[in-house]
């Protein structure tokens, strides 16, 4: 098993490229199973989960390669409906084959999810609603048993919570549904409005796209012709760069990026005395004669995203008084909040909210990752911790970010990659 040594104290320097969304990237990877013709997908982070799901769909009859970012991929192929627990246990993304499956297939058996343990992400409210739209649903075993031996069609679906997952599950199997699905409460990220986008300019008709309703014509179980596209970038590894050049206090270029996915992350640095100059692909960061200490309250988008919490948490030690941080989305989102106290960090915590006391001193120290964005947190402390830190259990890094440790490298930041 690997981990990151990080040896703190420099400053950061130069630019930074961003890969392509995973987020995006696994329910467009995903979408393929409606597709009746080959297709390439360009900007597809090499990632661990983009890895896994290209696993699964070989194992259900995909053919790809994936090379240089691109992915050329044929899902006609498919000959088997089933998502068995080996690789589903290892990512909660996996779910996302449920609803094109069953679409298209008119049944399929996906293993319970798996993945990452930030809190309860159930999928009661995917099941809900594809039951809506004339699904026979079980649990059995471990696994989702779901038959729609007709084909689905188009119902009224009002989402009881906004799920980002969730909405595009449906999405997706509204595409080849029957007559018009209606989609109330959906998610608006930019992941989900992409996938929208996607599916149009394969022939689905789909209003209402950014908003939080959505009408769907399907096709009535006829594959889609689907077109090349690229994956959009990846606004939370963007995030994270920003604040790594922040907590450094340092000047750094953080190049293409979509600016406006990004704006509650822009305007949270610059309420904190960064001033950032804002192009249309890029962003740079110029320091601040001094970080203010403020708070946070995540929400969904167009909200501050929850998963830049742990990243500003880090940051927040750096600034001058105290922060607090409100985490609405999920339950177990503090997880990181015991390692940066390893580190020395002053954070205090209440329920689903978190008080953090700057500007502290932060110390080099064995810290062990405990989720993918609780995982960069770690690596922007050890940015500015005195001495040497050791990042164990990185394997959730590996899920979420490509290069990681060339591309800190490349702003100045002596890191390495060590087996245990």
């Amino acid at each position: 098993m690997n981990y990151l040594q990080i040896n703190g104290g420099n400053k950061l320097n130069g630019s930074v490229r961003i890969s392509g969304a995973k987020n995006a990237a696994l329910p467009l990877l995903a979408s393929t199973i409606l597709s009746k013709n080959p297709l390439t997908i360009k900007n597809v982070p090499n990632v661990k989960d983009i890895n896994t799901l290209l696993k699964l769909l070989s194992n259900l009859g995909s053919t790809f390669t994936f090379s240089d970012n691109k992915v050329i991929i044929n899902s006609s192929t498919i000959t088997s409906t089933m998502a068995n627990y080996d690789i589903v246990k290892t990512m909660r993304a996996s779910i996302l084959t449920l609803g094109p499956l069953l679409s298209a297939f008119g049944h399929c058996e996906i293993s319970l999810p798996g993945g990452c343990a930030i809190g309860q992400r159930p999928i009661d409210l995917h099941l809900k609603a594809l039951e809506l739209m004339g699904a026979e649903i079980e649990i059995k075993q471990g696994y989702v048993v779901a038959k729609a031996k007709k084909g689905l069609k188009g119902a009224n679906i009002v989402f009881d919570k906004i799920t980002v997952t969730g909405s595009e599950n449906i999405i997706m199997a509204a595409a080849l549904a029957k007559g018009e699905t209606k989609i109330v409460n959906v998610a608006k990220e930019p992941e989900v409005i992409q996938l929208c986008q996607v599916l149009q300019d394969a022939g689905v008709q789909i209003s209402g796209v950014g908003s939080n309703e959505l009408v769907i014509n399907g096709t009535d179980r006829e594959k889609l012709d689907m077109k090349d596209f690229s994956v959009i970038p990846d606004r939370i590894e963007a995030g994270t760069y920003l604040c790594a050049g922040a907590i450094t206090n340092s000047k750094i270029t953080v190049l293409d990026i979509i600016p406006e996915h990004l704006e509650a992350v822009f305007n949270k640095l610059e309420d904190m005395g960064f001033s950032l100059k804002i192009h249309e692909n890029s962003v740079i960061l110029e320091p601040a004669q001094k970080i203010e200490a403020r708070s946070i309250v995540t929400s969904e988008y167009p909200g501050f995203p929850t998963d830049m919490q742990a990243q500003f948490m880090a940051l927040m030690t750096q600034a001058n008084g105290v922060s607090i941080v409100e985490e609405r989305l999920f339950e177990n989102r503090f997880m990181h909040v015991s390692e940066l106290q390893r580190m020395g960090a002053s954070i205090m915590l209440r329920g689903s909210s978190a008080t953090v006391q700057g500007k502290i001193q932060l110390y080099g120290a064995d810290v062990m990752a405990t989720d993918l964005r609780a995982s960069s947190a770690l690596i922007l402390a050890g940015l500015i911790a005195k001495g040497t830190t050791k990042i164990h259990r990185i394997y959730h890094l590996d899920r979420g970010y490509e290069n990681l440790e060339k591309k800190f490298k490349d702003l100045g930041v002596d890191i390495i990659r060590l087996d245990e």
